[in-house]
C-alpha cells in the first residue's frame, strides 16, 4: 500500500494523471471552487457533456473527457454539505471515493487525483473529511490492484499539513 497513496499540494486542474476527481454539485454544470477551476481549464466541452449526462446524486460518481485538462478523464462526484455529521455525510463521503474508485478500475484508469471533496463550501471539517477519504481509499486499494496511484491534491498550507499527517498515520497504522 505504501507509494500509492501521495499527497501533493498545487492546482488540480495541472495534474498529468489518467483521471481527476472533480467535486461536483448535483447538476454537474460547474459552480465554485475545485468544480468551476475544472470546468474553466477544461472547456467549454466539458460542460456540453455534462449536459447530456444530467446530474449525480450525492456519494454517485460520473465520467466525462477531459478536454482541455493533462488528464484525460473527469471524474464527477458529489460530496455531502455537512449538516453535524449525523445525517449519513460521513457514509455518503466515504461513497464518494469508493465510486470514482470503483469507475476508474472499469474505464482501466490507473492513476486518479482527488480534491478534497466537501471540504470547501460544503464545509465537512478538513481533518475528518481527511482522515475518512483516506482511509476509504486504502481500503479499495487493498482489492483493487489495477489502481497504481492516488494523489490527494490539496490547496494550501493547512490542508497539505493535515494530510500529510494523516496519511504518515494511517500508512504506520
Amino acid at each position: 500500500m505504501t507509494g500509492r497513496m501521495t499527497v501533493v499540494q498545487g492546482d488540480i486542474t495541472r495534474q498529468a494523471v489518467d483521471a481527476i476527481v472533480n467535486a461536483a454539485n448535483e447538476r454537474l454544470l460547474g459552480g465554485g471552487g475545485v468544480d468551476g477551476a475544472i470546468h474553466r481549464a477544461a472547456g467549454p466541452e466539458l460542460l456540453a457533456e455534462c449536459r447530456r449526462i444530467g446530474g449525480c446524486p450525492t456519494g454517485e460518481a460520473r465520467i466525462t473527457k477531459g478536454y482541455r485538462l493533462p488528464a484525460r478523464q473527469v471524474i464527477h462526484t458529489v460530496g455531502p454539505v455537512w449538516h453535524g455529521g449525523s445525517k449519513g455525510e460521513p457514509e455518503r463521503l466515504a461513497a464518494c471515493y469508493r465510486n470514482s474508485l470503483e469507475l476508474a478500475v472499469e474505464i482501466g484508469i490507473k492513476t486518479v487525483a482527488f480534491p478534497g471533496i466537501s471540504t470547501g463550501v460544503y464545509g465537512y471539517p478538513l481533518e475528518a473529511a481527511t482522515r475518512l477519504a483516506m482511509t476509504t481509499v486504502r481500503d479499495c486499494l487493498a482489492r483493487m490492484r489495477s489502481i497504481e496511484e492516488v494523489r490527494f491534491v490539496t490547496f494550501g498550507a493547512e490542508a497539505t499539513e493535515v494530510a500529510e499527517r494523516v496519511l504518515k498515520e494511517i500508512e504506520s497504522a
